[in-house]
């Protein structure tokens, strides 16, 4: 079987942290290698954003490969950008297999960009079906945004629109998912699959907190709280900031400090990204600036290292469609405390692998923090359990199911 495999705004293989990359990118990553596994040959397209970087790439194994397509400069570009460079890539894509003489059987896209070039490629393709993932969608961004600058354009929710009436199959990752598709966009139930993602379980397990904490820089008696992902508003980091000083004035046994993955947080302040800036303002206007650390991006090789060293990973989002980070965090034997909104309210099992709050409620926040900080037994059984509940997650599960679903296409 031949995949293309559309990840058109962002690359498999880019550092995480940054703006336009996160979950996605491990998603599109690791499902590729899986697939490769089963003997499914998958080529992962992409726009080129960097001229320095080899326009092929095998670093997916299983001769898979990363090819990157020259779409307007390359260069980073807003996503608002991106949009009037699809027909080039679409073009790319396909000058490529001509180059190759592959026939692809299938096209698996992710995000609304990717799937409005995969309707482009079936026509040129002859009807090559498409099995698509929003990853976000449009409405739900919406719903939660706290000013227009926020808010998504009609040209996404158009382009979401067209992409439901052209893809074979949607793959969500939740009931929560399929539900928002069912009745904000009236997307056809008979063509609304769920599968979610997966775990990588042979890179993301529990280390021994003593080493992860050397392994990182900390002592063997510091505390921390983590949390990872992308430094935008809908990620609700202000909460858990907020979270943090109530916690600061607990005064807990040892000292408990929040570390921040994601983002920029060392460039010149007029370069900062509007969220970063916003939000360490707010820490030295509360105080906390000897509490909160920005660490920046970390490659994904190192946050095993992180989870473990954790006491309690934190995702206070608005809105999450799964929740990786929840995942690899559960993985690796840590709590999490999550908002309960999206995949969230489903893959965090509250007062079992962790607690589920209420989305933009520092109090409560606070309350569970300092529940799962002040009792050690209680935080082991959880991370334990949290654990032996990832595993249900293995990417070769997901895979699996993935591949059946390929195949029931097919047929």
């Amino acid at each position: 079987m031949q995949v293309a495999m559309l990840s058109y705004h962002t690359c498999p293989l880019a550092t995480l942290g940054g703006k336009d990359t996160g979950g996605m990118n491990v998603y599109v990553r690791d499902l590729t290698r899986a697939l490769g596994h089963l003997g499914i040959h998958v080529d992962v397209f992409t726009r080129s954003q960097d001229d320095h970087v080899p326009h092929i790439l095998h670093d997916l194994g299983y001769g898979n490969r990363v090819v990157h397509i020259p779409a307007g400069p390359e260069s980073p570009l807003s996503k608002r950008e991106m949009v009037d460079h699809i027909p080039q890539f679409v073009s790319g894509v396909n000058e490529f297999a001509k180059e190759k003489n592959i026939k692809y059987d299938l096209i698996h896209s992710h995000y609304w960009m990717s799937g409005i070039a995969a309707a482009s490629l079936s026509d040129l393709w002859l009807g090559t079906p498409i099995v698509h993932m929003f990853h976000t969608l449009g409405e739900m961004k919406n719903r939660i945004a706290r000013a227009d600058s926020e808010r998504e354009g009609e040209y996404r929710l158009n382009g979401e629109r067209q992409v439901l009436g052209r893809a074979k199959r949607i793959i969500a990752a939740t009931i929560a998912e399929q539900t928002q598709l069912r009745f904000l966009y009236h997307a056809d139930d008979s063509k609304l699959s769920i599968i979610p993602p997966g775990v990588d379980v042979s890179h993301f397990y529990p280390i021994p907190p003593d080493e992860a904490k050397q392994y990182i820089g900390l002592k063997a008696e510091d505390r921390m709280i983590l949390f990872v992902g992308r430094i935008e508003p809908l990620k609700g980091i202000d909460t858990l900031i907020e979270a943090m000083s109530c916690l600061h004035v607990k005064d807990l046994h040892q000292p408990v400090h929040l570390a921040i993955i994601g983002g920029e947080p060392v460039v010149g302040e007029q370069d900062l990204d509007s969220e970063m800036a916003r939000l360490q303002k707010m820490c030295d206007e509360m105080g906390m600036g000897q509490t909160v650390i920005f660490l920046g991006k970390r490659g994904q090789d190192t946050l095993p290292y992180y989870y473990s060293a954790a006491e309690v990973v934190v995702m206070p989002s608005l809105y999450e469609s799964f929740g990786m980070v929840a995942l690899e965090a559960m993985a690796c034997g840590t709590p999490v405390v999550a908002s309960e909104v999206g995949g969230l309210g489903f893959l965090v099992r509250s007062g079992e692998t962790g607690f589920t709050v209420p989305d933009r409620d520092p109090a409560i926040l606070c309350e569970k923090l300092s529940i799962l900080l002040g009792d050690d037994d209680l935080r082991h059984q959880m991370g334990k359990r949290a654990s032996e509940h990832a595993r249900n997650y293995a990417w070769e599960n997901i895979a699996g199911q993935m591949g059946k679903l390929y195949e029931s296409i097919l047929r």
